[in-house]
């Protein structure tokens, strides 16, 4: 994406829905969109965060948050460790097709930060806003896709 932004950042409102199940990889995912769209020129006031309980819920608490209207996009934030069960393929599978269907239904740009490692040593690495910073990966994307939406209308 170029650095020239069409989008006037400082008034964009950014929603975080941020699972509570696992709070330490969660909470650095957190960190990272956060200080990624303060660094790109947004409000800190803007930027809201509503806790949800687990990665399941993260689908209709940003539908929730959109629905509001109060919102130019919304990351959701999560960690789904694989674990002994088939448990972990459901909640992940789950999860990623209610929040792409959920930016396919409104045409609002909805960020994917719902890691789904192998164990907490990959789920701390990807989330650790000092090495793979996986929380400004989405919210960079987020933003990207906002912009990419008012460029629609310089089209044609």
């Amino acid at each position: 994406m170029s650095t020239e932004s069409s989008v006037n950042r400082q008034g964009l409102r950014i929603a975080m829905a941020v699972a509570q199940f696992n709070p330490r990889i969660t909470g650095m995912l957190e960190q990272g969109a956060r200080a990624a769209l303060v660094e790109a020129g947004l409000q800190s006031a803007h930027l809201e965060t509503f806790p949800v309980p687990g990665a399941w819920e993260l689908p209709l608490a940003c539908r929730q948050l959109l629905d509001t209207g109060r919102y130019d996009g919304v990351i959701a934030l999560g960690a789904v460790v694989r674990g002994e069960t088939a448990h972990f393929e459901f909640i992940s599978g789950e999860c990623a097709r209610g929040l792409m269907q959920l930016g396919l239904d409104t045409g609002t740009p909805v960020g994917f930060g719902v890691l789904t490692p192998e164990n907490g040593e990959q789920a701390e690495e990807r989330a650790d806003p000092t090495r793979k910073d996986k929380g400004r990966e989405a919210a960079m994307a987020v933003l990207d896709m906002i912009e990419f939406k008012a460029g629609l209308a310089n089209v044609g």
